[in-house]
């Protein structure tokens, strides 16, 4: 994600996936995500990279382990995982937190 132009990157529906370079669970983790997003069609998946560089962006999402999953609708967060969830957990958590999400929408 280019920091510099983050709420371009950010519209519509997307899912955040912050880690750490020397994260194992994250290198893990991003793969798995990349096959839910891809699978959906409804969601896109933006990686983050928690470096020094953007401590004030995950300062303001209130980030503080990694891996974390954020759901957002044009930047705004609706939904935050934390840590390395298996496959099927991940997807029943993202199907649930999709479905309230346009419930409120509606």
């Amino acid at each position: 994600m280019n920091v510099m132009n983050y709420k371009e990157e950010l519209k519509g529906l997307c899912c955040v996936e912050v880690s750490g370079e020397d994260c194992a669970n994250c290198l893990t983790l991003m793969p798995i995500l990349k096959e839910i997003c891809d699978s959906r069609g409804d969601l896109r998946l933006v990686h983050v990279e928690a470096t020094a560089q953007i401590l004030t962006l995950l300062d303001a999402w209130k980030i503080e382990k990694v891996p974390t999953i954020l759901l957002m609708d044009d930047g705004e967060i609706f939904a935050r995982c934390h840590g390395y969830q298996p496959e099927e957990i991940l997807e029943l958590w993202i199907d649930a937190k999709m479905e309230e999400h346009k419930a409120l929408k509606n």
